[in-house]
């Protein structure tokens, strides 16, 4: 029993990290037309799900532009945010008419990376398609994880540029980063060298004369030596 106890256990704590992963094989073969979040790692609030869900519901029925969502807790050991975004594509749209007017976005919660794929038949270009996960979904996920906002920019930006309307383009980032230099010009610099041989200047002239006054001053303070008396004299 022991023995049967401890394989078990083994078993267990070498499958658990698997079952937590996420591959390919955890979504269903084929897309419900009606669901465009898909919300695995459990990360978005519902109101934010239900409102992002109504506008590509909206967008899809009057364009016929259709996107996805989706979240993932984790990858499987070996797979990349590229290549599991791959593999869903192609499971849910396998041939290019299914792909042609679809876009799929995926986040992995665990690295918080991102990809997007796309058909060739959406206004959608290439260079909009990576900023919208390399930009418009990166800032608020860098500012301190927020899922709720990065899907919702997300959704708002494809929703206008898949309707035919201008890009609104990536949020604007307010840099903190002190912008005024801290160094010293080339005239302070001059300067500061000036002042600086002017100090030297100033203490080897000091150095020089201090112990010459010092000295002169200890000799005129010395009381003259007083003339012997003559001997002579006493005597008389």
């Amino acid at each position: 029993m022991a023995i049967a106890l401890a394989a078990f256990v083994q078993v267990w704590l070498l499958e658990m990290p698997n079952a937590l992963a996420t591959g390919v094989y955890s979504f269903p073969v084929s897309v419900d037309r009606s669901t465009f979040v898909i919300d695995e790692a459990e990360i978005l609030s519902r109101l934010s799900e239900n409102n992002i869900s109504g506008q590509l519901s909206s967008l899809a029925k009057k364009t016929g532009n259709e996107v996805r969502l989706v979240t993932i807790h984790r990858l499987d050991y070996g797979e990349t945010i590229d290549s599991f975004a791959d593999q869903l594509f192609d499971q849910w749209f396998p041939t290019p008419e299914a792909k042609a007017h679809q876009t799929l976005i995926v986040l992995d919660e665990v690295t918080n990376t991102t990809a997007i794929r796309k058909g060739d038949q959406t206004p959608l270009t290439d260079e909009i398609a990576t900023s919208v996960v390399q930009e418009t979904m990166q800032v608020p996920l860098r500012d301190g994880n927020k899922y709720n906002q990065a899907f919702a920019d997300a959704s708002d930006r494809l929703v206008a540029v898949l309707s035919g309307q201008p890009d609104p383009g990536p949020p604007i980032v307010e840099s903190n980063v002190q912008t005024k230099g801290t160094f010293a010009t080339a005239e302070q610099t001059k300067a500061g060298a000036t002042n600086y041989i002017g100090w030297v200047v100033g203490l080897l002239i000091a150095a020089t004369i201090i112990p010459m006054a010092t000295y002169y001053l200890y000799l005129v303070a010395q009381p003259a030596p007083s003339e012997p008396s003559d001997s002579s004299d006493s005597q008389s």
